[in-house]
């Protein structure tokens, strides 16, 4: 996460003197090297000097804009700055924007005087910069509070992470092997829009070709890699040659993936062409480092979980695709089932995962070895991306994950038990009028806030549920979303 900067700039002129300036330039130069320091925040955070002038705040965002390394932009108004001087420099700035509302000192002192107001205007500063972002409808992320304080450094670090989600998909490359599952909806989408609003370059490879790098995996390395499998699964199958094939599968498609600077995949059960399994331990494989999967063609939903990996990179809770598979309905105990086939990442296991072998009652494909095991307690988010037609919507549910009542031991899946917020009853009401897919991304670590930082980023709509929502107040803010979202599209 280092390898991102994070560039921080702070607007200031020349009206109260060099000496205020020295101050001014020392007293970011110190904010920088201790928020940079801080373990909450995960990208580096580096000063970039005083702004005074347009001409100095254009160069500042041109190299921003230029820069690989960085990844957005924090702008603080330590004494006034005059903010016309800032408008070419936002209207030119591509990355994403936080402005930064603090001031250095935290209490106001008992001598204050006209010189210690002159220095600290931060809150003068920020109602300017505030007018000129609003006056461009540039999007920001506003951030408020003293910059000392853990959990505002807390906060700077989570939009850092949205930031290099966003930076992971402007170059998303996603192979398709295989269509859609026929006849499904929600998995269609329109990959122009994508690519031109998120980056992410969408196409297809043919199974059959998938199906000859199969065939031509070297039988060492697939010895190798099942040696891997036994360090670091449970093996609890006879079958060795399920479990040959499927890292067969895994060798073979992160090969393609590696050959075309892929970093997310799709296939359908329905287009096994030439393939022996529907791939299982694979793709779990692949998930686990960092790859995102959609099942049955669902390409945005790959997309959408290599970004979330991304921004969550080192977090402890884990991210995986997921699918609302059946409700236990039972009084008090109301919950959503939540699996998969085959394709759920083991980060989001409670326990060493288990390698099984076991008959797949679709496709019509030999029984593919799987991972097995059930996902940890925790809150958690259940996001998904739809296509409505025009533009792209998120849907974000906070749900909590608990233990599951039974051990299950009939269901040879992966899976995850979780209670939707505010309840079952009412979270499905809002997930399917919202128009909300059965496939989701199931994340420990990206909260709502930190992928309502993305949506606003990607410039999408975003819809949250939680503990507060209600029917009455969301079909409501549904509908004047769809007519704003329209009204911006005629823009």
């Amino acid at each position: 996460m280092k390898k991102h900067e994070f560039w921080f700039v702070v607007g200031s002129q020349f009206l109260y003197g060099p000496d205020v300036l020295d101050i001014v330039a020392a007293r970011a130069a110190e904010m920088a090297a201790a928020i940079n320091a801080d373990p909450a925040v995960p990208c580096s955070f580096l000063c970039k000097g005083i702004v005074k002038t347009p001409e100095e705040a254009v160069a500042v965002v041109k190299d921003a804009n230029r820069s690989e390394a960085c990844a957005g932009v924090v702008t603080w108004t330590h004494t006034f700055s005059p903010s016309k001087m800032w408008i070419q420099a936002f209207d030119l700035l591509q990355k994403p924007l936080c402005h930064f509302a603090t001031q250095y000192h935290e209490a106001i002192p008992e001598s204050i005087d006209m010189d210690f107001m002159n220095l600290n205007q931060a809150a003068h500063g920020d109602r300017e910069h505030g007018f000129i972002l609003a006056r461009l409808r540039k999007p920001q992320k506003i951030i408020m509070g003293n910059w000392r304080a853990p959990e505002i450094r807390a906060e700077i670090g989570r939009w850092m992470r949205a930031a290099v989600g966003f930076a992971a998909g402007r170059d998303l490359r996603i192979v398709r092997f295989g269509d859609n599952m026929r006849n499904v909806a929600v998995t269609e989408g329109d990959k122009i829009e994508a690519q031109l609003r998120l980056g992410w370059q969408c196409n297809t490879w043919p199974v059959g070709e998938l199906a000859a790098a199969v065939a031509a995996v070297p039988e060492a390395d697939v010895t190798r890699r099942c040696r891997e499998y036994a360090q670091q699964y449970e093996i609890a199958t006879d079958d060795e040659a399920s479990v040959r094939y499927q890292a067969r599968l895994e060798l073979a498609i992160r090969a393609t993936l590696e050959r075309e600077r892929a970093a997310a995949f799709t296939n359908t059960f329905e287009d096994l062409c030439g393939l022996e399994q529907l791939p299982g331990l694979a793709t779990q494989c692949l998930l686990r480092d960092g790859y995102g999967f959609g099942a049955e063609g669902d390409w945005k939903l790959a997309a959408l979980g290599h970004v979330i990996k991304t921004m969550t990179a080192g977090m402890p809770g884990g991210t995986s695709f997921m699918e609302d598979y059946t409700y236990h309905l039972v009084p008090g105990e109301e919950a959503v089932l939540g699996a998969h086939m085959l394709e759920v990442c083991p980060t989001i296991a409670a326990a060493i995962p288990r390698i099984e072998v076991h008959p797949l009652g679709i496709g019509g494909k030999n029984p593919p070895a799987r991972l097995v095991f059930e996902g940890h307690p925790g809150h958690a988010t259940a996001t998904c991306l739809i296509d409505m037609g025009g533009r792209l919507r998120m849907i974000c549910q906070e749900v909590e994950c608990v233990k599951p009542f039974s051990a299950m031991p009939q269901l040879p899946v992966a899976r995850v038990l979780w209670k939707p917020l505010p309840d079952l009853q009412t979270a499905a009401k809002l997930w399917i009028m919202s128009g909300g897919s059965h496939h989701t991304i199931l994340s420990y670590d990206a909260d709502a806030a930190m992928l309502a930082d993305w949506a606003r980023m990607a410039g999408i709509e975003f819809v949250r549920i939680d503990a507060r929502s209600n029917p009455e107040d969301f079909e409501q803010k549904l509908f004047l979303n769809d007519i704003c979202w329209q009204l911006r599209g005629l823009r």
